[in-house]
């Protein structure tokens, strides 16, 4: 198989295999969905999420931490207690350990997050770091957000826009070799510093949104987040998770200037470059002007991009040289880049 996650068809497979026993599971394993949820009781319930960064060594502990609260944000959960498994390789200093350290305490800091545990140590056989994250988070009953909410007719909004965290990974990751394709260094500069600004966080969206469409009576249906296999894969995993199909407008999709410089002079697509940074909001269409309303008051660019249809129509996108089904990508575009 590819570097990259499963196949959709090969997780379900495997997740299939898992018998529920405990009832407090209100949310399982699926694909497309973004965190676990159990009821612990009490007035809140627990939302829990794992997930490791493997491709960036540069900021691995930033992105660990927002990846994980990225997650638990999109069921309408306030990320709170993080852990992390630090994996370095063989040779790894004691300066590289402090480095790591502080970029978790850094970016959990920033997210009033409180580091509760996890585990460090040098690998084996390991050529650059990586960190296994997990984010515990709460929230209220009934402001919880399941991916299965989402109905026909709903619209589809994408915050900031693509591909954030993939252009910031490339940029770091392989910038010499995007300079020789021709990027210019100072677009290159410019992609470095997109894991700051716009930022590979979605927890302000993500609680913008909910907060702004209770207060107008609605409810946020689903929300998530494109990570990687970016913007096309995350739309097949909503569509999966919500039994329903997309039709997104090709001319709605922000991509970002630097993003697009250099997947054009790479040959990449920005729809399948890792996106962590963008957040897709399903609400209502009569809740769609107040959701960009708030998001627009917070300083948060967001469009909307299309609408939930029917599940026979699939995952489609239009464009000025008509209909297409969206392309799907087996592995992520930075994988391949940075494998060629």
């Amino acid at each position: 198989m590819d570097v990259g996650k499963l196949p959709n068809e090969l997780l379900a497979r495997l997740l299939a295999r898992i018998q529920r026993r405990d009832p407090r599971v209100l949310l399982g394993p699926g694909v497309g969905r973004d965190a676990a949820v159990i009821d612990a009781g009490g007035e809140r319930l627990l939302v829990a999420k794992s997930d490791p960064v493997t491709f960036a060594s540069d900021h691995i502990g930033w992105y660990a931490v927002h990846v994980n609260a990225n997650d638990v944000a999109c069921m309408g959960a306030r990320p709170a207690w993080f852990l992390a498994t630090v994996l370095l390789p063989e040779g790894a200093t004691e300066e590289q350990a402090s480095e790591v350290f502080g970029q978790v305490l850094e970016a959990c800091e920033g997210l009033g997050v409180e580091p509760v545990g996890g585990h460090t140590e040098i690998t084996y056989g390991l050529d650059r770091p990586i960190v296994v994250g997990a984010m515990l988070g709460e929230v209220e009953r009934e402001a919880l957000v399941q991916p299965a909410g989402a109905r026909e007719g709903d619209a589809l909004i994408l915050s900031k826009g693509i591909a954030i965290e993939g252009t910031a990974v490339l940029a770091r990751e392989a910038g010499e070799r995007l300079q020789r394709l021709g990027v210019p260094g100072p677009t290159l500069e410019r992609a470095r510093g997109y894991i700051f600004e716009p930022g590979i966080s979605v927890v302000a969206e993500a609680s913008t949104a909910c907060v702004a469409v209770r207060g107008a009576g609605g409810t946020v249906h689903a929300m998530h987040d494109p990570t990687e296999g970016g913007l096309a894969t995350a739309l097949y995993e909503l569509a999966e998770a919500t039994g329903l199909g997309l039709r997104v407008e090709e001319d709605a999709i922000t991509v970002l200037p630097e993003t697009r410089a250099i997947c054009s002079a790479a040959s990449l697509s920005p729809l399948g470059l890792l996106a962590s940074g963008a957040l897709l909001i399903v609400v209502a269409e009569e809740d769609c002007g107040t959701a960009l309303a708030a998001l627009g008051e917070a300083g948060i660019e967001a469009r909307r991009i299309g609408s939930m249809v029917k599940q026979e129509a699939g995952v489609i996108i239009g464009s000025h040289a008509g209909t297409e089904t969206i392309p799907r990508f087996p592995r992520d575009e930075v994988a391949r880049f940075l494998a060629g």
